[in-house]
């Protein structure tokens, strides 16, 4: 008997910063142009990220849903919508609710944000029973200083071996950290609840988000797993695009990383 082909209820999604330099307004016109099921909202310097009013104009607009909320947790987004880290938790998940978005990606506090620190996984359970919400927390990576290993991250950059529920795991992260990203997503199991799907080749302390393809990490296996065991969390493709000579060019590699994750994405039984 022929194998059948199994596609599972993952759907494909298009972070808003995999087609910066341009802005949020334009990654819904490509995500509705391509084919994408939606977009995950990076919060970040462009105001219309940061405006809830105007998003959900937009997804309304391009009949494209917004399926998660990436909350303003890097280094350059500290002062998007304000300083205090919880309150920007609670904004992403009002915003999450109201757009009708599953997940809130998150990000390990950093070493100098004692109190959040201290206080994060009890305080990301409180949040949960609160919400039906999932806060995502994804795995980083450590910077390399002289040979020597330097975490930014508290309680660490690999939230795989603490009690989190909801892990988002981050193809570009483990090409930096060089860890083996199949058996983190073994580890994690059910808990692997969010995929960030980019491609790197390792280049010490270069976070490159490549196109899924061009680097050395099991992008393919990773896809081909998850659909194998039924997964119905949300593949979000995360690449650098800035770097692109044309729109065109920036176009093609947009729609080369759904191609990617529509092929993969399926399972043979």
């Amino acid at each position: 008997m022929a194998d059948v082909i199994r596609v599972p209820s993952a759907k494909i999604a298009l972070s808003t910063a995999s087609v910066y330099p341009e802005r949020t307004p334009d990654a819904f016109e490509l995500a509705a142009r391509l084919g994408y099921d939606g977009v995950e909202i990076m919060v970040g310097a462009d105001p219309v990220s940061q405006d809830i009013d105007v998003i959900e104009r937009l997804s309304e607009h391009y009949q494209v849903p917004v399926l998660a909320i990436h909350a303003p947790c890097l280094l350059v987004t500290q002062r998007v919508w304000g300083r205090d880290p919880w309150a920007k938790l609670v904004k992403a998940q009002k915003a999450a609710e109201r757009l009708g978005a599953s997940t809130v990606v998150v990000h390990p506090p950093f070493r100098w944000q004692r109190d959040y620190a201290r206080d994060f996984e009890t305080g990301l359970a409180r949040m949960r029973d609160e919400t039906d919400v999932a806060f995502a927390v994804e795995n980083m990576f450590p910077l390399r200083a002289r040979a020597n290993d330097v975490v930014p991250y508290s309680p660490d950059w690999n939230p795989i071996d603490y009690d989190f529920p909801q892990v988002t795991l981050d193809l570009s992260h483990t090409a930096v950290s060089g860890s083996d990203a199949m058996e983190m997503a073994v580890k994690l199991g059910d808990r692997l609840a969010h995929l960030h799907l980019a491609d790197g080749l390792g280049v010490t302390n270069k976070d490159e988000h490549l196109v899924p393809g061009r680097g050395n990490q099991p992008c393919a296996p990773m896809l081909e797993r998850l659909a194998g065991n039924g997964y119905s969390g949300l593949v979000v493709l995360e690449i650098n695009t800035r770097k692109a000579a044309s729109r065109t060019e920036r176009i093609d590699d947009l729609a080369e990383g759904l191609a990617f994750a529509r092929l993969h994405l399926a399972a043979s039984r």
